[in-house]
């Protein structure tokens, strides 16, 4: 495969500054807005025209870039370094321009007084970037990466140079810039107190980290009910996690395949379901405690509400999550290691205990960080089971939306949620440590996978069958609702609900028309669902090959950067969106974009630790066996590694679209009446109290992510590694011989 230009960038760029309309546009993009050279009005006009015709000195900083790289473009025969110099300093400058002039003018004229005291009085106003200012800092991105590769940063390979930059520019703006803007708000005044005085302030807040708990009755901060509730909520997943993968991989079990769809089925059921199982089964009046009290006139009360009810659901809500970064480690164990082990007459117990087991730390260490994170910045849950049991997030909640609007609160209790997730990231990292873990290589596998030791067998279906009948009760529970009138009074069977919600009618002129109350949110969410996963597992793996195969400055802090959207709240993520894309430069609050930004950078990291766990099993000698045979690295990746992570692209796939169209927390604050999501619409239907309308949309959203999962694994398929499989057992006539 032949590279593009080492200019090509720049054309980009140049396209962006002088033909495309720099600004956002009320009415869209046409064939009129590549016109904008041309444009009298300066709001549709492109830089070039801005600065030109209508006198808008502040462009010509994003003009002068271009021309400091031109020479290198139009010169090829300059020396590599000093071409690549150019475009280096070019790309960097553009970069810079574009945000300097974007953060200076507003829609009211200058942004700080010092500037207008500089420059002068202004009347004119800019609005966010639109199209032109979106093309032209692509450009001058991969321009910049270009260069330095050029240079030789990165090996002098200017796909990974690239790689590095999207992800830096895109973390930096979809991820470091809201977080800044919420953060800031953690160090404003209160009162008479200073910034610093006012964070210390709400940080020893007795509500925060009080241990009365110890001592009394009373309840525990905030702080220790999370972290007590995420460690405990990501050590039971990830060991269910595992006792699913090893009975799906390592036994013939009839209903493995089944059982590996009831475990996905938790992270594909819209808000609320879970929880509402649970309590139809354990609540005051749930069927258990009608049960019990029946059989012996004991009552067990409101137990369900509170730290062991958060628990119960987030083991449910996460244990799929575990099991998806699982499987993938769990399949790509190498049989040959583990029949050498046992021709070294190792028992099966031994081979699966320092051999198999070992094998999987990676895979291990990333389901219980992913699934620590989680439960972290879990939303749902809590509210609906915890009671008087006080979390991190819910407390965020309140302190948004309560009639106080405490965002300095609020920004400090998320910093607490950041400093657990990174103590989390660096315990991670020292479980696994500089150990190697690669078991698929580029020789042949002849190997046939071992079976599990009788005792580890035993465990895995203990833990798995229990948890997998409790799974499908809690659904049924919670599922029977859309198929009766009202729920709790009336068990009157009827399809009513799913009518109301799915109703298609005649039109008078013909055809048909979709009056159901659902059908517009839903087509909304499977849309921009359908969007967000392709480009969230193109990054998140894009990260997980960058992080696991390059080095280069910079690369942790990047690795806990590409967490952070999924440490924080999704509360959190909304308002943060709110407070920085609402104004220029970058104005996209009530569009599709803004939903899909929160989908991807929100969803992203789950498919960066499957990537990761994956990758760590994959020999570089075959990375370095496609350089040999002069394969651009770009083909490598799709050509070698690709088709070996064939798991974690599944994984990142099937997380990334069902999150979409599942989550509320993150959304809640993003939707508008043009873009409603289906969760939303879901979450309003449960305030007015219409669960029946409610259950059975949720019921129709599983059964669609159900065809979705489906589709997605036959266009992905199934990874190939050539091993053998067991042949069937020969049947020996009577009386005969085999």
């Amino acid at each position: 495969m032949r590279k593009p230009a080492a200019g090509l960038w720049w054309w980009v760029a140049l396209a962006g500054v002088l033909l495309l309309p720099w600004h956002m546009q009320q009415e869209g993009v046409g064939p009129a807005s590549l016109l904008a050279l041309f444009q009298d009005d300066p709001e549709a006009a492109s830089a070039a025209a801005q600065a030109v015709r209508h006198g808008r000195f502040w462009f010509w900083p994003v003009l002068a870039a271009l021309l400091v790289a031109a020479p290198a473009v139009l010169r090829p025969g300059m020396v590599r370094e000093r071409r690549g110099l150019l475009l280096a300093l070019g790309g960097l400058a553009g970069l810079a321009a574009i945000v300097a002039q974007g953060f200076a003018i507003g829609i009211r004229g200058w942004n700080a007084p010092w500037l207008e005291a500089l420059f002068g009085p202004i009347e004119d106003r800019q609005f966010g970037i639109g199209l032109g200012g979106a093309v032209a800092a692509v450009g001058f991105l991969f321009q910049a990466t270009d260069g330095l590769a050029l240079r030789g940063a990165f090996k002098g390979d200017r796909f990974t140079a690239g790689a590095v930059g999207l992800l830096v520019g895109s973390i930096l703006v979809f991820t470091f810039w809201p977080m800044a803007t919420i953060l800031v708000q953690a160090f404003g005044g209160r009162g008479e107190l200073g910034p610093l005085a006012a964070f210390a302030d709400r940080l020893a807040d007795r509500k925060v980290w009080g241990l009365a708990c110890i001592a009394s009755a009373q309840s525990c901060g905030v702080a220790w009910n999370t972290l007590t509730l995420a460690v405990s909520t990501a050590t039971a997943a990830t060991a269910l996690g595992l006792a699913f993968a090893l009975i799906a991989t390592r036994t013939s079990f009839p209903a493995r395949h089944a059982m590996r769809l009831l475990t996905v089925l938790p992270i594909i059921t819209p808000p609320f379901v879970i929880g509402l199982g649970l309590i139809l089964i354990f609540g005051r009046s749930g069927v258990l405690n009608q049960v019990v009290e029946a059989l012996t006139g004991a009552q067990l009360g409101r137990w369900i509400y509170g730290a062991q009810g958060v628990w119960l659901a987030q083991v449910f809500s996460f244990t799929p999550t575990a099991f998806l970064v699982l499987i993938g480690v769990v399949e790509g164990i190498s049989p040959t290691m583990e029949e050498a082990s046992r021709t070294l007459r190792a028992s099966p117990m031994r081979t699966f205990t320092t051999v198999s087991l070992p094998l999987m730390r990676p895979g291990l260490a990333n389901a219980w960080l992913v699934v620590f994170v989680e439960s972290l910045a879990d939303f749902g849950n809590p509210i609906v089971l915890g009671g008087s049991f006080g979390v991190l997030s819910t407390e965020i909640f309140f302190a948004v939306v309560g009639a106080q609007a405490d965002f300095g609160r609020a920004a400090m209790l998320a910093l607490v949620l950041l400093a657990f997730a990174l103590a989390a990231f660096f315990l991670q990292r020292a479980v696994l440590g500089r150990r190697s873990y690669v078991s698929m290589s580029g020789k042949g596998d002849g190997g046939l996978p071992s079976t599990l030791p009788r005792p580890v067998s035993i465990a895995a279906f203990a833990i798995a069958v229990p948890w997998a009948i409790l799974t499908v009760i809690v659904y049924v529970m919670a599922l029977a609702g859309a198929f009766v009138k009202v729920w709790g009074r009336d068990w009157t069977p009827t399809l009513d609900h799913f009518e109301r919600a799915f109703s298609i009618t005649a039109a008078p002129g013909g055809g048909f028309i979709l009056s159901g109350l659902a059908w517009n949110s839903l087509g909304t969410t499977v849309l921009l669902a359908a969007i967000a996963a392709p480009i969230t597992a193109a990054l998140g793996l894009l990260a997980s090959w960058v992080l696991s195969r390059q080095r280069f400055a910079g690369r942790f802090a990047l690795e806990f950067a590409l967490m952070l959207t999924f440490a924080v709240p999704g509360t959190v993520i909304g308002v943060a969106y709110i407070l920085t894309y609402n104004i220029p430069p970058l104005e996209i609050t009530g569009t599709g974009i803004i939903l899909v930004a929160c989908f991807v950078f929100r969803n992203m990291p789950v498919g960066v630790r499957s990537g990761m766990a994956a990758m760590s099993q994959l020999d570089r000698s075959l990375d370095e066996a496609s350089a040999t045979l002069r394969a651009t690295t770009f083909r490598t990746l799709c050509r070698v590694v690709l088709p070996l992570l064939k798991p974690a692209v599944l994984t990142a796939l099937v997380y990334s679209f069902v999150r979409a169209m599942t989550t509320v927390s993150a959304v809640i604050f993003l939707v508008s009446a043009q873009h409603e999501m289906a969760t939303v619409f879901i979450i309003n239907r449960v305030i007015n109290g219409d669960y029946g309308v409610s259950i059975a949309y949720s019921a129709a959203l599983i059964l669609l992510m159900v065809c979705a999962i489906g589709i997605i694994q036959l266009l992905v398929g199934n990874r190939r590694l050539g091993r053998r499989r067991a042949a069937a057992p020969a049947v020996i006539p009577v009386g005969g011989r085999a």
